[in-house]
């Protein structure tokens, strides 16, 4: 380990060493030596803070680009690979992303599977993969926290946290309108208002209707599916917003918001047979346009999510004192055709799979409570800090069944999984200003966690089976920041962080119940924070290690459509991330980031089972008793890209009458990452990448905008993820959509 945080330090101190070069101090051109980078503002510490005073490694996502990248009907999906190490995919459509920082993530497909990246949207934890995917809309900010967040955030953040800030009411009146019109028959509408009733209340409401039309064919033709129209790829997400903000006193505040959410819409689309053996390119088989399903009911999926909070802040003088109550309700139902084909075709027939595999959920009912108390000091004094205590309790029921995969209504297996969680902390963070360039910065956290399972075959085979784990953890880091001089901030940071333990129990496809031991994780990284260029310029560059004992791991597939929870004897990710922008001049900015991520699993005995498909496996093949396994020592973490880049450019030139014109391109890039834990020629990809152009004309001043866009300019079909027990089945990314869009501000 020492070897390796040598070589950290020496990246880190080359970059500190570049980015104080005279080749890079030189002065603007006069035209344009007013212009500078704007400050970043982040509440990664629970406190807004300039971005260069944070010691760890935080990249914030503004609005402007969360606009553009959702305009074709994107979703948080869209967020992959725009910031350094972030990966995010989903094989449930559109309402359970799974996210992964510096490599660490879960796979794990079911609705009760726990991450290790939380997500916090306005102040309250988004625990369950159900609630992930709640829309992005009228969003101030998105802030990715990379590294262990357990002080501050709490159990399930060892790689780190995934931050939402939506707009909050003011004491002035705003609102925006925004339509986007495109092909696929696309329509995305927004809005958000801001009235201030009176000087101490206030109200914002905003809006969301995202909608698609179907678009592919199940060209099978099957009961459920229109012989004369397309069938599958539709979706209508509506969701909306209040904020109700009262300060009656100079010292008292409250925020009260209230949340809803139904989306209606197709589920991931496989494709069977689209992988041929010895290849992980897609062959002639795919039509991105076409499918062939004789079960499924065209995957349907339908999820409605309610929720409210309340947080309430006491102004004390010397210290605050913040109460946030949150609750979330959610349901959820849905269908899919798993082998993505049809069992019964011809042989020699492209879609003609093994046996049908059709799975799907009947109902869902999740309640989610969190109840949060701080107190943090005021002040610019040396001394900071703040303490706090936590509850989370989740009820979780899921009712799933197996149908016969050809069209059947009726169920032929159903399960009833009830699955009840609580967890409780203390914690406590403090900063000391030791001298006017360093600050010092500890935090301590003790967790509490319990999980109960049962679930029960209601029609079937007979089973029966409870489990119940838990565990207590102290997560804590220790950070250093020095401030070189007023345009560059060197950092170090020591992080231990934690997941609690889990329980998986596919028991509609397996007999198998599962659990996994609490994941701990030690994560070192050491970076700068600089701007460049007379302010002209920004740069943030991080070096980290991190070693996990006894990570999680799920094993999907192989011998069947079901999940299996396994713990390693460690894991091991290192890497470098860089991100940064820069005004070149003469209206052009360009900003970006990258990321070479290694990930490698230590466990010279953890064997699991490899794909039913005939795939061309690379690892070690054992063999145990009657069965095979493959060896997945030394393999990297699945879905966990090796390297990862964004770039966007920007320019806007001015015209005589207070307008302006103009036009952005942004491209993202994914490159060498596994879809599962062992490695197979056809389940490791090489290099994803899209992009996506925009163009328009605004007048600020009148407060229009109006503009063109196009995402996935180039077409890409990228292999996202795949089914492998039974055929060489995948699924890809969105398709190229493009439109109009038209904005209003007042």
């Amino acid at each position: 380990m020492s070897r390796r945080l040598g070589v950290l330090a020496c990246s880190v101190s080359g970059l500190a060493l570049l980015v104080s070069t005279p080749v890079l101090a030189q002065s603007a051109a006069p035209s344009d030596a007013a212009f500078t980078v704007e400050d970043v503002v982040v509440t990664a510490q629970r406190r807004s803070e300039n971005i260069r005073d944070v010691p760890f490694a935080v990249t914030a996502v503004n609005q402007e680009t969360m606009a553009e990248v959702a305009a074709g009907g994107g979703d948080i999906l869209s967020m992959s690979a725009r910031v350094p190490s972030l990966q995010v995919e989903s094989s449930n459509g559109r309402y359970a992303p799974r996210f992964y920082i510096r490599g660490l993530g879960n796979v794990d497909f079911d609705f009760n599977a726990s991450q290790p990246v939380s997500v916090v949207l306005d102040d309250v934890v988004l625990e369950n993969v159900f609630l992930k995917g709640f829309p992005l809309f009228d969003v101030q900010q998105l802030e990715v926290l990379r590294g262990p967040q357990g002080t501050l955030f709490g159990r399930n953040t060892p790689a780190g946290v995934v931050k939402i800030d939506t707009v909050k009411p003011s004491h002035d009146f705003n609102a925006f309108g925004s339509l986007a019109y495109g092909n696929l028959g696309s329509v995305r509408a927004e809005t958000g208002v801001t009235m201030p009733l009176t000087e101490t209340l206030q109200v914002r409401v905003s809006g969301l209707w995202n909608h698609r039309a179907d678009w592919v064919d199940n060209a099978y033709n099957a009961s459920f599916a229109d012989p004369d129209g397309d069938d599958l790829g539709n979706f209508d997400d509506v969701a909306g917003r209040i904020h109700i903000a009262w300060a009656p006193t100079d010292h008292l505040s409250a925020l009260l918001t209230l949340q809803a959410r139904d989306y209606e819409g197709t589920g991931t689309m496989n494709r069977a047979n689209v992988l041929t053996k010895g290849s992980n390119k897609l062959n002639a088989n795919f039509d991105r346009d076409t499918v062939h399903y004789d079960g499924g009911r065209n995957n349907f999926q339908k999820q409605n999510t309610t929720s409210q909070s309340l947080q309430v802040a006491y102004d004390f003088g010397p210290a605050t004192l913040t109460g946030v109550v949150g609750s979330y309700q959610g349901s959820s139902s849905g269908d899919g055709d798993i082998d993505g084909g049809v069992a019964s075709a011809p042989a020699g027939t492209s879609y003609k799979t093994p046996f049908n595999s059709e799975t799907g959920t009947l109902d869902s009912d999740l309640l989610q409570n969190t109840y949060e108390l701080r107190l943090s000091s005021n002040g610019d004094g040396p001394l900071g800090w703040q303490v706090g205590a936590f509850y989370w309790d989740e009820r979780f029921n899921l009712i799933s069944a197996t149908f016969n995969g050809t069209g059947g209504v009726l169920p032929t297996i159903i399960t009833d999984i009830v699955q009840r969680s609580e967890s409780w902390s203390v914690f406590g963070q403090g900063h000391y200003q030791v001298t006017d360039a360093l600050k010092l910065t500890g935090g301590l956290r003790y967790t509490d966690d319990s999980r109960n399972f049962r679930g029960q075959r209601v029609l079937g085979p007979a089973l029966d089976v409870t489990k119940k784990v838990g565990d207590e953890q102290v997560s804590w880091d220790v950070s250093a920041l020095y401030e070189v001089n007023d345009e560059l901030n060197l950092f170090a940071r020591v992080a231990k962080g934690y997941r609690g333990p889990s329980i998986q129990g596919r028991i509609a496809t397996s007999n198998f119940v599962t659990t996994a031991d609490s994941e701990t994780v030690m994560s070192y990284e050491a970076g700068l924070k600089s701007r460049l260029w007379e302010g002209r310029a920004r740069l943030n560059a991080t070096a980290y290690f991190y070693e996990v004992s006894d990570p999680q791991f799920t094993a999907i597939g192989g011998e069947g459509n079901f999940n299996q929870l396994i713990n390693a004897d460690k894991g091991e990710g290192y890497g470098v991330e860089i991100d940064g922008d820069v005004y070149l001049g003469a209206g052009f900015n360009l900003a970006g980031g990258f990321a070479w991520n290694h990930t490698e699993i230590k466990d010279s005995d953890l064997l699991v089972a490899f794909c039913g498909a005939g795939c061309t496996v690379t690892d070690p093949i054992v063999n145990v008793g009657t069965t095979r396994r493959a060896n997945i020592n030394g393999n990297p973490f699945p879905q966990a890209p090796e390297y990862t880049a964004n770039v966007t450019l920007n320019y806007v030139h001015a015209l005589e009458n207070g307008s302006e014109v103009f036009a952005s391109t942004d491209w993202v890039m994914q490159k060498n990452f596994n879809l599962f834990l062992y490695e197979s020629v056809e389940f490791m990809q090489d290099t994803a990448f899209e992009g996506g152009v925009r163009a328009g004309w605004r007048n600020q001043g009148h407060g229009l905008e109006a503009a063109v866009y196009v995402r996935n300019v180039t077409d890409e079909t990228n292999v996202i993820g795949a089914i492998d027990f039974n055929n060489l089945t995948a699924f890809v990314n969105e398709p190229r959509t493009y439109g109009v869009q038209l904005t209003k501000r007042f």
